[in-house]
């Protein structure tokens, strides 16, 4: 998927009023709200964090690299793919 256009309009749009300005800085409170995933998304989560044993930090973190896997590509909602994605991400931080 190219990266094309603004990345920061959609995210400046998402946080108007917060004092939130990157993913990165999502809190875990704020993670339901900003990182929302379908029923097929979760149970990808799901699994990979019974499989791999990822904490409920990893949980948050995988969630804030989906969304913002999402922006890059111009997509409003995080899919399978972009969770997918942020998984092997997440393996190679652990391994590398």
């Amino acid at each position: 998927m190219p990266i094309r256009g603004n990345y920061w309009m959609p995210v400046d749009k998402r946080f108007r009023g917060t004092k939130i300005y990157a993913n990165a800085q999502i809190g875990p409170k704020e993670v339901k709200a900003f990182c929302g995933i379908d029923r097929e998304g979760e149970k990808l989560v799901e699994a990979a964090v019974r499989r791999l044993g990822f904490s409920a930090r990893a949980y948050d973190r995988l969630l804030k690299v989906a969304r913002t896997i999402a922006d890059l590509v111009e997509e409003g909602d995080i899919n399978p793919a972009h969770l997918s994605e942020s998984i092997q991400y997440r393996m190679m931080d652990r391994y590398y």
